[in-house]
């Protein structure tokens, strides 16, 4: 068994609307149905007893050993914690070579179970060791490593549950909520809204207490302090046990409390100074440590927390007893956990000390050793909920306290007897106003009930009934995207509104070009999606994006797709079949919204069978008003589109709205077929959009189908009294397409300038110059800058073949490049001519042509 390929699908794809790992592997005779299948499974279990192979009746790639490596590394997965239950392997056209896929909650995780995965199924056919523990202890240290924290996680969990998208900007714990203009940032517990000077006063304890004081905010009273000497001195000013902390510190790190007499006084000085650059003493509360959650404008949780404590059983050291403590699965290191692991530090052994306890102490059964006086969970406190008991005047005293400090969101720490009564100088006070505080005490306290604060924070960012999200056209097709796109894209914008577009031309924001190439890929949505300033995105969507990695989204209002050709990539990417083809197109028809709109091409029986896989509705187009799916579906009540007497023709339930073509340059007085089936689509698109018929109407009559607007898409050039027509078409339906337009334009003699791309099949090569033989008069035939995989001279040969039972083309030139080949068409051009020009570098060849079109101009 070998692996040739492993990518990552990171949105909906061609197998399941999860992420997931697709492998390509190959496997020997003896791999694709295993003889004894008992025997290799016992071996199997013996190595991973929990893994329980399910099998489908009449699946032969069940039995493969690909397929059992598919659930292997998916079994790995949910066994390491990750929730995961999607996988697949499917046969391909190549006798022994499979696509494996695995869904994966974490990429590097999901790669490094599916090599685990390998590894066990080859140890298994050799039997061999297989080392079990060790595989699920990289991949929960892995998973535990790389995946949001419970505060972030908690945050995108509510997120999620309301359909808000996001997206993870940073290995940390960076997320954005929502595309485009209405966008929300968060990192942990900070949102966009956390502002840099609110967070800094909240550092600065000693301003805090000040501004909380200067509200009538019950605070404790203290300074800072220089050194050692001047902590001291500020303690017998206090008078009473006291509080040492760093001035700028975090997570209760350096705090000491209930500290008396100078040799504490000197020690926690000097635990605290190692955390910051400053430390303040306090005045010692005696009561209960509290965490107050404050988000926006109302106070959301409230929990005590229990500083880490034993209690003896009378056999086992404290030592040992932290150690049992410990081992609760709850307890880890960092804010991964609900609760985080008791520390034996300095801090820990002088509390120890005053209670007359060293680590190695057996304390008596029932007594109980506490062994830090702060109670932060971080150092390894507990937490109860308590937030149904919080007295309103307290909950308004958190929320002065929030705002005078400037934070939307922040934990407060109060120290008092209870939380059921007023907060006054002689109940609690306020000792700390935390920025990005914890939440996991208050998702998965101790005791008591968890609270949805992440729900609370998300309704803070989106009103009710907000989703963060900006509409979104997705197309796809063999041919005419990068012309529905850019039309769709021109009927969306007016003033005030940012449209940004993806195509095979670049990146747009707006009228800027923000990336350059073919841009019709998920990454370049996404892109799109994360601009701030964009209200509407229109994709095209390839399908080589789709395979390689997926949607850029995870759904779309509107999923156009315009037609499936037959030599449009077949053979490239395991794809062999029109249906295969046509199940990769159809990924954005299956991840349209509900209450979205599919618009499909009725007179393309594989584009129209899409229908049953729209989750939302569908509108039809064709150019034929009497075509059965039009008319059918019309009378059930959906939306059709078609041409009739010179009108395109928008229905629905007795409504019809109708746009002379002859009001639509880029149709040519709807002379131009597949322009016309490009203008239905893009018109039928912006209509679900919400987009008013004046508008659209306006954007139809202003859309100018040059070299500027839809560069490489049947641009017209007059070249001294003969036309010139550019295009990128590079597929025999495309190629069809464009000598039924030619056919229907007056001209003395045809001429075409072609090459052919090297990445598609012999045949579709061949069947393009056959097409253009039955029209044109002469043929320059001319080898692409890059043969994609082809040998010199190759594709060239193939062109050649198909022009061999001609009926009209009498005339051959081969030109080694493609501006040669444009300038020896456009030498020969007489007055009246029509030269088409497929050209290969758009911008490149293009702007050639415009300069020859120019210069031939008379002065």
């Amino acid at each position: 068994m070998e692996v040739s390929r492993v990518r990552a699908l990171r949105g909906p794809n061609l197998w399941c609307r999860q992420t997931a790992i697709e492998a390509v592997v190959t496997c020997v005779k003896s791999e694709r149905t295993l003889g004894d299948m008992d025997a290799f499974e016992t071996r199997l279990r013996a190595r991973f007893p929990d893994i329980d192979i399910p099998r489908s009746a009449g699946q032969v790639e069940s039995n493969s050993l690909a397929y059992i490596l598919a659930f292997a590394a998916l079994r790995l997965q949910s066994q390491a914690g990750c929730p995961v239950s999607f996988c697949r392997a499917a046969v391909t056209h190549d006798a022994g070579v499979y696509r494996v896929v695995v869904e994966y909650a974490e990429e590097a995780v999901g790669r490094l179970a599916f090599d685990l995965a390998l590894s066990l199924c080859r140890s298994t056919l050799d039997d061999a060791p297989f080392d079990l523990a060790d595989a699920l202890f990289k991949l929960r240290d892995l998973y535990e490593d790389v995946r949001l924290g419970p505060s972030t996680g908690s945050i995108v969990q509510a997120a999620q549950r309301r359909g808000i998208p996001y997206r993870r900007l940073n290995e940390n714990s960076l997320v954005q909520f929502g595309w485009g203009r209405h966008q929300r940032r968060i990192q942990a517990a900070e949102t966009d809204a956390s502002g840099a000077i609110a967070e800094a006063i909240a550092q600065d304890k000693s301003l805090t207490k000040a501004l909380l004081g200067s509200a009538g905010v019950s605070v404790p009273r203290g300074r800072t302090v220089k050194d050692a000497e001047d902590a001291w001195a500020a303690a017998q000013e206090i008078g009473g046990p006291v509080v040492l902390k760093p001035i700028d510190g975090n997570q209760g790190k350096g705090v000491a409390v209930n500290v008396q007499g100078r040799e504490q006084v000197l020690a926690a000085y000097a635990v605290a100074n190692d955390y910051s650059g400053g430390v303040i003493v306090e005045r010692y509360f005696p009561g209960h440590d509290y965490r107050l959650l404050v988000v926006g404008d109302q106070l959301v949780a409230a929990a005590r927390r229990d500083p880490p404590q034993v209690v003896g059983d009378g056999r086992s050291t404290i030592a040992q007893l932290v150690d049992q403590i410990n081992q609760d699965p709850q307890r880890g290191e960092g804010h991964g956990t609900a609760l985080t692991r008791i520390r034996l530090d300095e801090i820990a052994l002088n509390t120890m000390a005053t209670q007359g306890y060293v680590p190695t102490s057996i304390p008596a059964p029932g007594v109980c050793v506490v062994l830090r006086n702060n109670a932060n969970l971080s150092t390894g406190g507990s937490a109860t909920d308590v937030t149904d008991h919080v007295h309103p005047d307290l909950a308004a005293s958190a929320v002065i306290a929030a705002r005078m400090v400037g934070l939307d969101i922040c934990g407060i720490d109060l120290v008092s007897r209870d939380v059921f009564q007023p907060l006054t100088p002689e109940t609690g006070c306020i000792v700390e106003v935390n920025a990005a505080p914890g939440l996991r005490m208050h998702l998965h306290p101790s005791f008591g009930k968890g609270r949805d604060v992440g729900g609370a924070i998300i309704n803070t960012l989106f009103a009710a009934g907000e989703d963060g999200r900006i509409p979104v056209a997705a197309v796809t097709g063999t041919n005419g995207k990068t012309t529905t796109v850019r039309l769709i894209a021109h009927l969306c914008s007016r003033p005030g509104v940012c449209v940004g577009m993806t195509n095979s031309d670049g990146v747009y924001i707006g009228e800027r070009r923000i990336d350059t190439g073919d841009c019709s890929g998920p990454r370049s949505a996404r892109s799109v999606l994360l601009h701030p300033d964009v209200d509407v995105g229109v994709f095209e969507t390839a399908r080589g994006g789709i395979l390689r990695e997926g949607l850029g989204f995870d759904r779309c209002d509107v999923a156009v797709v315009t037609n499936i050709g037959i030599g449009d990539h077949l053979g490239m990417n395991y794809i062999t079949t029109v249906d295969e083809l046509t199940a990769v197109k159809r990924v954005i028809v299956e991840n349209v919204r509900p209450g979205g709109m599919a618009v499909l091409n009725a007179q393309d029986p594989y584009v129209a069978g899409m229908a049953a896989s729209c989750p939302g509705q569908v509108t039809f187009f064709a150019r034929d008003a009497r075509h059965p799916v039009i008319e059918t579906h019309r009378a059930q009540g959906g939306r059709v589109a078609f041409v009739d007497q010179g009108d395109m023709v928008f229905a629905q339930d007795g409504m019809e709205t109708r746009i002379q073509l002859s009001a639509v340059p880029l149709t040519q007085q709807g002379s131009i077929p597949f322009q016309v089936e490009n203008a239905l689509a893009a018109t039928a698109a912006a209509w679900a959009l919400g987009i008013d018929w004046v508008q659209i109407q306006r954007g139809l009559a202003s859309f100018v189908n040059d070299a500027g607007t839809v560069p490489g898409r049947f641009n017209v050039f007059n070249f001294r009294g003969a036309t010139v027509i550019a295009d990128y078409g590079h597929n025999p339906d495309a190629i069809q397409a464009l000598v039924e337009a030619v056919q229907a334009m007056p001209a003395k003699r045809r001429s075409v300038v072609i090459s052919g791309a090297g990445d598609r099949r012999d045949q579709d090569i061949r069947r393009q110059t056959e097409i253009l033989g039955d029209v044109f008069d002469s043929a320059v035939l001319y080898q692409d800058q890059c043969q994609r995989g082809r040998a010199d001279g190759e594709v060239l040969t193939l062109l050649r073949d198909g022009l061999r039972s001609a009926q009209r083309t009498r005339h051959t030139e081969e030109i080694h490049g493609e501006l040669l080949a444009i300038d020896t068409a456009l030498d020969a051009l007489q007055p009246g001519d029509l030269c088409l020009v497929l050209i290969d570098q758009v911008e490149l060849a293009l702007d050639h042509i415009g300069k020859r079109a120019s210069a031939a101009v008379p002065a």
